[in-house]
This record gives structure tokens, sequence and C-alpha cells, in this order.
């Protein structure tokens, strides 16, 4: 006797089988492959997180060190003060207002005189020289410190370098000769960098960068730059909430810490320390010792990723090296993480695959027994039907109804051939199986940095011209307006960007390169103005409502390049210079303008077109303000 079990139970088994066989291993390998891909994004965003702190980090120590560099060869340092005290002084303010990072810049004499101009924007720089209301800037001076009459003062200048106040401050507390810059850079002839400590005259934390004068080693020249500025550069919450960046110098002590709390310990430890150093600092977070253990090792001497256990959980961690024109030398960024972060969303799709795979196994079993029932149910009659009429029961019989096509078909050709079987059809549905081609695509301009000029626009009212016309003659009048403007950005080499709504988005520089892309960008911002005046007269005659258009114009670094998701690219620009150029477009509103630059448009093209200075400005969304100039014309009309 063969074995043989009813229809429903093979096909209930079936399915059941084929839900486990096949939703099992896709779980499990979608889980390690999302584990996986978790962990590798972690560590190249990690890499990229990395290389942008350097890369700030190295930004505002440089710009700190070109400074010093370009003061030391300023030839008016070189006499004392008060000698060229105005032209050192207003160099000095240049310095600071072009590195706002900058606590303060100064220069020390063989014969104690010293000058020293202050950025006192800070809160905690104000409040430790009093300073009054409006004072932007304070200058200390010292001279004649060998002579009986020795003047030491403290002067206040407002945003434009106007006095508004100064006082006499003692001098017998501070030579500048006795401090660990002016020794160090007398003593080795080289520029040096010094630090980090609290400084303590205005008790804030600070890196210094000092150097001699050329051909005057006995002058020096020193910047002091804001450490609070550094630990702004070292937010990791991009990668996770737990995660923490800090920078560590050439003995393994914190420099910095992304964590406010452990920065606000170490400063209170300097302070406590006269700016020396401590064991005690690198208590302050645990992963340090063994960040400091693997910087030793000859595998991650450069720089580079490892994974390390602490306190029972598993971490990685970035490493790279940090160092300034041969300065801070030894000096490491470090990005750590903990590697349950990475994974636990992995985890969380897992639970969430197993309750789905779960429940779709309990309605396949539970679709699988009343598929089974019904086709079973309708073949068995359909069996007894043929039974029938192979034992020649060829008697009327009324046919049986299923909710199964092929059976009702089976079941009606089983009724019109009583007599005999020739042959029957099975009809089984087929699956269709779609094939997958990967299409061909252009190739995609990989995204770099280099620096534009952007350029916005914006019609001012124009919801109104939309709300008080038809949509027929708001397009027919944008339509003109745009192929004007592209017509004008084209003929100065501009690229236009994108289309926003009744905004342009034009750029210089990239793709084609363009030497002098901030000046072509300002002629094009004036041509642009000079032809929709045009426009609007002829507007005006046609009853057509006038487009009154303000222009943003900035110019800086940028990353350009495709950007989207694989199957739809755009070709556009991002960073803080394309946010200012938008901002600054925005801001005509306010002063009544209708082209406003930034001041390194004004700077790069001053001598060849009219500016009117509107002095320093806060845009929207940025913490530091913006030198605003309002571009006028031609230089010369």
């Amino acid at each position: 006797m063969h074995w043989s079990k009813p229809l429903r139970v093979h096909l209930g088994v079936l399915v059941v089988a084929s839900l486990l066989c096949t939703s099992a291993p896709i779980i499990w390998m979608a889980f390690r492959q999302g584990s996986d891909a978790a962990v590798n994004a972690g560590a190249r965003q990690m890499r990229e997180m990395s290389l942008r702190l350097i890369e700030g980090y190295r930004n505002t120590l440089q710009g700190g060190t070109e400074a010093v560099a370009l003061a030391s060869s300023a030839p008016q340092f070189v006499s004392a003060p008060p000698q060229d005290i105005e032209a050192k002084q207003a160099f000095f303010l240049e310095v600071l207002r072009s590195v706002p990072e900058a606590t303060s810049i100064y220069t020390g004499y063989p014969d104690g005189s010293y000058l020293q101009v202050i950025n006192i924007v800070r809160e905690d720089v104000r409040r430790a020289l009093s300073a009054p209301g409006g004072a932007a800037f304070a200058v200390r001076t010292i001279t004649a410190r060998e002579s009986a009459d020795v003047i030491s003062t403290l002067r206040f200048l407002d945003s434009q370098a106007r006095p508004i106040g100064d006082r006499d401050v003692e001098y017998a507390s501070f030579d500048p000769r006795q401090r660990p810059w002016y020794q160090s850079v007398v003593q080795d002839g080289v520029p040096v960098s010094v630090g980090p400590y609290v400084t303590g005259t205005l008790n804030v934390p600070t890196l210094t960068i000092a150097a001699p004068m050329k051909g005057h080693r006995q002058v020096v020249v020193g910047i002091n730059i804001h450490l609070q500025t550094i630990s702004r550069l070292l937010d990791a919450q991009g990668i996770s909430p737990h995660a923490r960046a800090y920078i560590i110098d050439e003995g393994g002590n914190l420099v910095a810490h992304s964590d406010s709390q452990i920065m606000s310990r170490i400063i209170g430890l300097w302070a406590r320390t006269s700016g020396a150093f401590a064991a005690t600092a690198n208590s302050f977070d645990a992963s340090l010792e063994t960040v400091a253990r693997l910087r030793r090792d000859p595998a991650f001497a450069s720089g580079g990723a490892a994974r390390f256990d602490l306190d029972g959980a598993t971490y990685l961690v970035q490493m790279a090296p940090v160092s300034v024109s041969g300065l801070f030398k030894g000096s490491t960024a470090a990005i750590v993480v903990p590697l349950e972060d990475l994974v636990a969303e992995a985890n969380r799709l897992l639970v969430r695959n197993l309750l789905i795979a779960g429940i779709l196994l309990i309605a396949g079993v539970g679709a699988s027994v009343v598929l089974s029932r019904m086709v079973s149910r309708s073949l068995y009659r359909l069996a007894d039907e043929a039974r029938r009429i192979g034992d020649l029961d060829v008697g009327e019989k009324a046919l049986s109804h299923s909710w199964i096509t092929e059976i009702n078909t089976l079941a009606s050709a089983l009724s019109a051939s009583r007599h005999a079987i020739g042959q029957f059809a099975l009809y089984v549905p087929r699956e269709v199986v779609r094939r997958i081609v990967s299409p061909e695509g252009r190739a995609v301009v990989k995204a770099k940095r280099q620096d534009v000029t952007a350029l916005f626009t914006d019609i001012r009212d124009f919801t109104t011209i939309s709300e008080l016309n038809s949509p027929e003659e708001v397009v027919d009048t944008l339509s003109a307006y745009f192929e004007l403007l592209n017509t004008i950005a084209e003929r100065h080499g501009g690229t236009v960007v994108q289309y926003l709504g009744d905004s342009i988005f034009v750029m210089w520089n990239a793709p084609v390169p363009d030497a002098r892309h901030a000046e072509h960008g300002c002629r094009c911002a004036l041509a642009m103005k000079a032809a929709i005046d045009e426009l609007n007269e002829e507007n005006s005659r046609n009853g057509r409502p006038a487009l009154i258009t303000r222009f943003g114009l900035h110019t800086g670094p940028a990353v350009v390049g495709s950007f989207g998701a694989i199957s739809r690219q755009q070709y556009t620009a991002m960073g803080d210079t394309i946010n200012v150029a938008s901002r600054l477009e925005g801001l005509n509103k306010e002063f009544e303008t209708s082209i406003l630059v930034s001041a390194t448009v004004h700077d790069a093209v001053g001598d060849r077109f009219a500016f009117r200075a509107l002095g320093l400005v806060h845009v929207k969304g940025r913490a530091e303000k913006v030198d605003l100039w309002e571009l006028r014309g031609e230089s010369g009309e």
C-alpha cells in the first residue's frame, strides 16, 4: 500500500516550508549586511568627519599662522611704540577682522615695550576687561618702560576703530620679555606654538602662535587663538548621540574636547595649574588612554581606524595627525564612537523583520489551509465525476461550482465528455519574472572643493504679482524675464545652476574655470539690473507688472559636483559660500538696496567697482557676522 496524504496536507506543508526556507536566510543576510553596512558607513562617516575636523582645525590655526607671518614682515613693527602706532594699530585691527577666531594679536620689544590689540566681541573677554558698551576692540600699549615716564594704557575702540574711552593700567605685573612665547622665539629664532593655557590678563583658554620679525630677532609678533573656537569644531553628534571627538598633544594630553562639560573642566584645570597640563585631565575621558596607546603603535602613526573594547563595550576610533606649518607637531585628532550606536538600527530592523516574518508565516499557514480545502474539495468532486465516467456512469449530473476557474473548466469538459476522455488541460498560473538591467547613465561628475562666485536673484513682492495677474500673464512675463537674465548670465561667463520659483542661482568658475569670476559676477549683476530696468519700462507700457529684482553676490570655497540619488543627479554647489550669497540677496529688503555683496567680493574687485560700506551684519543661520557692501556700479561711473 502506497503512502499518501490529502492534498491540503501537502499544500500546507509546502507553503510553510517555502516561507521558512526563503524568509529565514533573507532576514539573516539582511541583518548581517545591514550590520556590516552600518559599521562601514559609520567608519566612512568618521573618516570624512575627521578630515573635516582636521581641515577646520588647520584653517583656524592657519589663519593665525599666516597673520603672524605677514606681521613679521611688516616694516612698521620694527620700531617700538609709540612710533608708527597708528599704522601698527590699523594693521592689527585688520588682522582681527580677517581672523575672527583670534582673541588678540600683539608684539613685544627688547626694551619691554608692548602693543596688543584685543577683539572683545566675546563676552568672557569683555568681562575680563570691563569694557564699556559699544566697544569692539581694545588696544593695550606699554611704552618707555626703561624711562621714568612709563606709559601703560588700555584704549577702547568701536567697530569702526573710533576711540570711545581709555584708562591707565598696571604695567609692572606684565613684561613681554618674561612671557614664554617671547623667550622661546628669541631663543630659537623661529616661529613657535605655545599652549594651550589660560591667559593671565583675559582669563580665556588660548593657543599662541609667535614668530620673530625678519631681520630683528628681538622683536616678536604673536597671536592668541580662542580655544573655545576649536572645541566647537569637534562636534561629532552627527555620527551618533554618544560619539565624541578630541585633540591630544604630542604627550597624549587633552587639548580640546567636544563635550562642553569636559572642556569646562579642562579649562578650569589649566586655570588652577597656571596653564600647565596635569595627568588629571586625562581621566576626564576613559578612552583617552587607549587612543594614546594606539597612536604610539607604528601601524597608526600616520592615522587610521581601529576597534577596541572599553568597560564592556566595543568602540570604533578614527585618528588623524594634525600639524600646521610645522607647528603643533605630534597633535592628533580622534573621533570615538560606540559600535552599538552604529548597529543599533540594524538590530531594530532585525527585530522588526522577525515580527513581520512571523506574521507572514502565520498568515501563510492560514491561507494554505483555506486554499488547500478549496482546491481539495473541488478536486474530490472532479475525481468522483471522473470515476463515475470511467465506470460508464453516463447519467445526467448537475455541474459542481468552484471559486477556481480551471476546476470549473475541467468540470465542464468532464460533463461534456461523459463517454470518454481524450485529453484535458490543466492551467497553472505562471509568474512573470522581471529582468533587471543596469542602465548606462552618464558619467557622474565627482564633487570637489573649489572657489566659486555665487549670485542669487529674487523678485520683490512676486506673490502679490501672481495674485493680481492671471497664470498665463505671469508665465509670459517670467518667461521673458528668465530669458533675459539667462542670456546676460551666459554673456558674462556664468552658469545658471537652478531656477527656484521666481529666483535664479548663477555660478562662476564652475564648471568652466574663470580666474576673474568675482569681477564677472559683479558685472553680470550690474548688467542684469540695467536690463531689468529697461524690461520694466516696456512692461509698464504693455500693462505688465514691474519685476523689481534684488541680487546677492558672494565668493569663496564650495563643494561643486553632482549630488542626489543614483537614478537622479543634479549639478550644483553646496557650502557656506552658497548659503551666504542667498542670505545677502534677502538682506536687500532690510537695507532697501538692489545689489549686496560680501567683503570677499569687495576685497577681490574693490578697485574696479564702486561700493558703499554697510558694516558688519548678522546673517540668519550663521553665527559670524558678514561685512556687507552695496555694489553701485563700475569704478569711475
